[in-house]
């Protein structure tokens, strides 16, 4: 077993002596045990020293998680010059009960539909050279009551038929041209701006980034608005129905304002002065196209790639959009870096599988908070212990750790 004392010297200033002790008796009895990581689990496995009522003092202490994060990553895990972005998801576990804090119904991915359960929104620094993931910023997603109204009037609205009012051709008399105003941010999006905000201002000084990665959920112009409000660039999908349009490039008219909007874009027949890459493998191939477009709903010009598959015997067609802020960003980046966006989803995984997100049954908001970040925290902890053991045996996973 490696020296976990040693390990976490760096966090040492951040929590009390007694704190850290424990910490120290917790690590190596998750990374030993086998079956569920609850508090049981883990007093059984410690040793001496670990306790039952020591774990609990571990679990019922308010920690700087953020701090201890990044003050790990920095130490242990970051590399100089390479290249990061940041990602941001949220994860959901289910949970049954009535009193656990912040137990709502959340929409699981993997379950497809919406369980019973907790949602922790998280955010990871990804290296481009590494192709590799790692959490710096986990906060557990409690929705107010007003946030909760909204949601079901949204979706109240969305199923009801929309009325269908006869209107005549033309400008309504009296109407006045509308100013651009600033856009109202959901409550979930100030939720993530304020992480997003606090997790710049503590990496600032040794780690630059340039975007932030998310997925379709978040292809929208507010997601948009408040990403930028952060100084950043949002990678992100659109609908694969998406109304975009071409800027106008045609003559004036000579009257009236100048025309915006050009030609809609035919997803089944895209033009191809756009086209920047064709690959074949049987019977699949794919066209990737690359440009500038126009979308009602946003104030700005999309970078927009757009991936295409057509099936060459049966003729079948699929396609997806991709886009970004950032109008310099060549295609082949913006694909690759949406591609990383995928690596937080291991992130999830490891967490759940092995290091006890789905396993805990704390109902305090300390002791949840605690037992989420803990499971986050031990999955940058076996990404160094990795990192140490496949110097010698390249092809060992977590399993072999």
């Amino acid at each position: 077993m490696p020296d976990i004392i040693a390990l976490l010297h760096c966090i040492e200033p951040l929590v009390a002596a007694r704190t850290l002790r424990q910490f120290s008796r917790i690590i190596p009895a998750v990374l030993a045990m086998s079956g569920r990581v609850t508090m049981l689990g883990i007093s059984r496995w410690a040793g001496p020293g670990g306790s039952y009522r020591t774990v609990q003092r571990f679990f019922s202490t308010v920690l700087p998680w953020a701090t201890m994060f990044w003050v790990f990553f920095r130490t242990h895990l970051h590399q100089a010059g390479d290249v990061y972005i940041l990602a941001g998801d949220e994860v959901v576990i289910s949970k049954a009960g009535h009193h656990t804090h912040g137990l709502d119904r959340f929409f699981a991915g993997v379950y497809g539909r919406v369980i019973p359960g907790l949602a922790f929104f998280s955010l990871a620094l990804i290296s481009t050279q590494q192709r590799r993931s790692f959490p710096v910023r986990v906060e557990q997603v409690v929705r107010s009551t007003a946030e909760k109204a909204a949601s079901q009037a949204k979706a109240t609205a969305r199923k009801a038929p929309k009325p269908v009012e006869p209107r005549k051709p033309g400008r309504p008399k009296g109407s006045k041209n509308k100013t651009t105003v600033a856009v109202t941010l959901s409550p979930e999006l100030l939720r993530i701006q304020a992480m997003l905000k606090a997790q710049l201002k503590l990496m600032q000084g040794l780690i630059t980034v340039a975007y932030l990665a998310m997925d379709g959920h978040f292809g929208n112009h507010p997601a948009l608005s408040m990403v930028q409000q952060c100084g950043l660039h949002l990678i992100s999908k659109l609908r694969s129905d998406a109304a975009l349009y071409l800027p106008y490039d045609g003559p004036y008219k000579g009257h009236g304002p100048h025309r915006k909007y050009g030609d809609k874009l035919d997803y089944r027949n895209l033009p191809d002065a756009y086209l920047k890459k064709t690959t074949t493998v049987d019977p699949i191939e794919t066209r990737i196209y690359q440009m500038q477009c126009l979308h009602k709903e946003f104030s700005q010009p999309l970078n927009v790639a757009i991936i295409v598959k057509v099936n060459r015997q049966s003729h079948a067609s699929a396609h997806v959009i991709l886009f970004t802020s950032d109008l310099e960003l060549p295609y082949d980046q913006l694909i690759d870096y949406y591609r990383l966006r995928f690596q937080i989803e291991f992130n999830f995984r490891d967490a759940k599988q092995f290091w006890g997100l789905e396993d805990f049954m704390n109902i305090s908001q300390t002791a949840v908070t605690n037992s989420a970040n803990l499971s986050f925290f031990m999955v940058n902890l076996s990404q160094h212990l990795l990192g140490d053991l496949r110097l010698t045996n390249p092809d060992c996973s977590l399993l072999d750790l």
